[in-house]
């Protein structure tokens, strides 16, 4: 447990628990964020009007080689529909061609960049699948997390400065998952170093879901889970910023349930890592 004062052995056990807080919004950050998503839906609205009339054109009955070259300008200027249209063309008539891995690869960041995790999370499990020996199988591990990522990120709420810790951190954890394959497996990797980057950022992530958790527990007065909440917590997330606050909500929740022992050895932790909590003082 990293570098943490030890403090106790036991309550192994652990709860797996999916919950959403519906959050209200004052009149005024409503008013604020009305005006933020149309000034963001005229810009998408205007970034869109450039490609549209070309993404309806149907793809030309041209060879493999000349369909891709048509795809892989089309990826260089932005115009993702486009060249998912070519693309899957491609991979439908020409399924066992010489480029056909390198179609698929290409169609998984078109899918990435157009935000259609559903079609590429299905390409990237479909391609594991079959290719597992393949010697870009790194990238698609690392475009698998990408696209996890990408589910979780909402431009509206983040623009009203909403708090979106408590959602279900599903897809981060197979994001984690597949970042940590990378680094593990294919250390060598042009994106272990990435990886690495993010695999931090998403266990702040779920630590601070944990946290959400072991509050809405604490609220509830289900002390016995808020407590093991903050102990995995310390045990699992160390050492991280939501530490301190799980150590907290561990002391209240002994201190409720009467485990005088346990919450001694709690305040030992936070005195020894957080000597300027007011808990300790």
């Amino acid at each position: 447990m990293s570098s943490f004062y030890p403090f106790y052995e036991g309550l192994s056990y652990l709860f797996n628990f999916k919950y959403r807080i519906y959050i209200g919004l004052t009149a005024n950050s409503m008013e604020k964020l009305t005006i933020k998503i149309l000034f963001t839906a005229l810009a998408l609205m205007l970034a869109g009007c450039s490609s549209s009339e070309a993404e309806l054109d149907k793809v030309p009955d041209k060879s493999a080689q000349a369909l891709f070259v048509d795809a892989r300008a089309s990826l260089d200027n932005g115009l993702y529909q486009k060249a998912i249209q070519i693309l899957s063309a491609i991979d439908s008539r020409f399924p066992f061609g010489p480029i056909s891995h390198q179609v698929q690869l290409d169609l998984i960041y078109a899918y990435y960049k157009v935000g259609d995790s559903a079609q590429g999370i299905a390409l990237t499990d479909r391609f594991l699948r079959l290719n597992p020996n393949n010697p870009n199988i790194d990238y698609v591990y690392y475009m698998r997390a990408l696209i996890n990522l990408s589910t979780e990120e909402n431009l509206f709420q983040d623009m009203a400065g909403i708090d979106r810790s408590d959602r279900d951190p599903t897809a981060s954890r197979d994001a984690f998952n597949d970042f940590k394959r990378i680094i593990t497996d294919y250390p060598d990797s042009k994106y272990a170093a990435d990886s690495r980057q993010r695999m931090i950022a998403i266990k702040s992530r779920l630590a601070k879901y944990e946290v959400s958790v072991a509050r809405f527990y604490l609220k509830r007065e289900a002390y016995a889970s808020a407590a093991n909440r903050g102990r995995y917590i310390v045990e699992y997330f160390a050492p991280s910023p939501e530490v301190e606050p799980a150590l907290e909500i561990m002391i209240e929740c002994y201190d409720k349930l009467g485990l005088t022992d346990l919450k001694k050895n709690a305040l030992q932790v936070l005195a020894a890592n957080y000597p300027n909590n007011s808990l300790v003082r």
